[in-house]
């Protein structure tokens, strides 16, 4: 019964930014406008491609797949953080801290796959334009993202287990805002050679593979526009294309300076680095999510339009 006293937790304690109360409260303040302007964002996204003919493509239901995974995740951290801070009740259940980890993961990887799956769609379409609706039918797309989904659930499940099944000795503070899963490892008082091998196979499989395609794609992109002899023609690939490309610029930025070294370990004395690693978390957790509506609305005709027709429409109703 002591070894299980000592191993098995009931609830961890989240520190977040405790030491600095101050840039807690600017956080918290940023962090709850980030929200709101992304649930706004993203909920208008997902409501323009569900009603508007003219945005039942592949594109724009990868698109609206793509905003209603950032709700998702977002969700999934952003609103116990606020309360957490505000209660100052910085504990979270084992069971909770397990959910949580489950589905920021999960939604993570998914949107990995989801930004593969994009950039193969406009290669397709710009690259075959003349075959797309046939390579690019709806039972394709939609096993498309399926899959995108399923396998993030799989590669999620996997992980959280290996994690969870660790035994912690007591040890139950996490130096982080929410059960980021690398956070955890570092609490484990047992060899996680297993979780670290099982981590490097997921990196492989859902930011390197992923970013193969997205990379090969854009090469080919590349080349069949810079051959285009219209320069119309030019403009309207790059415009197609430049919104998907930045927003997988920034999305693999930041997750690759997160997850690429799950062998990372922090060091006494380092207390500044590891504020610049929360707020990196801050910037990938709520920052990215936002700006992708507001990416794909300033750089897409067809999305802009179709809000004004919507919110136009509304009006007049």
């Amino acid at each position: 019964m002591d070894e299980y006293n000592q191993t098995f937790l009931s609830e961890f304690i989240l520190l977040g930014l405790s030491g600095h109360p101050k840039l807690e409260m600017i956080y918290f303040v940023l962090i709850l406008l980030m929200y709101l302007v992304l649930l706004l964002g993203n909920s208008v996204l997902i409501i323009v491609s569900i009603f508007d003919a003219r945005l039942h493509t592949p594109m724009y239901f990868f698109l609206g797949n793509l905003s209603l995974l950032d709700i998702y995740y977002t969700s999934a951290s952003i609103p116990s953080t606020l309360v957490t801070i505000i209660s100052k009740k910085r504990s979270i259940s084992f069971h909770g801290c397990a959910v949580q980890m489950f589905l920021v993961f999960a939604m993570g990887s998914t949107e990995c796959f989801l930004l593969g799956v994009m950039a193969f769609d406009r290669y397709v379409a710009i690259c075959n334009p003349l075959r797309y609706p046939i390579i690019m039918s709806q039972m394709v797309y939609v096993l498309m993202a399926s899959t995108s989904w399923l396998s993030g659930g799989i590669n999620s499940i996997v992980q959280t287990a290996l994690a969870m099944q660790l035994p912690f000795c007591g040890n139950n503070i996490i130096n982080h805002f929410a059960c980021e899963i690398l956070a955890v490892l570092k609490l484990a008082c047992a060899d996680i050679s297993l979780n670290v091998t099982t981590m490097l196979v997921s990196n492989v499989v859902f930011l390197v593979l992923p970013l193969l395609v997205i990379f090969f794609s854009y090469m080919f992109i590349l080349y069949t526009i810079l051959r285009m002899k219209s320069a119309t023609g030019r403009h309207k690939a790059f415009s197609t294309c430049s919104s998907h490309l930045t927003v997988v610029i920034i999305f693999y930025g930041t997750i690759f300076f997160m997850y690429a070294k799950p062998t990372s370990q922090d060091q006494p004395g380092e207390d500044k680095f590891q504020t610049v690693d929360k707020l990196m978390s801050l910037f990938y957790g709520a920052m990215t999510p936002m700006l992708n509506p507001i990416i794909y609305s300033l750089r897409n005709k067809d999305v802009k339009a179709a809000v004004k027709y919507l919110f136009s429409y509304k009006s007049i109703q």
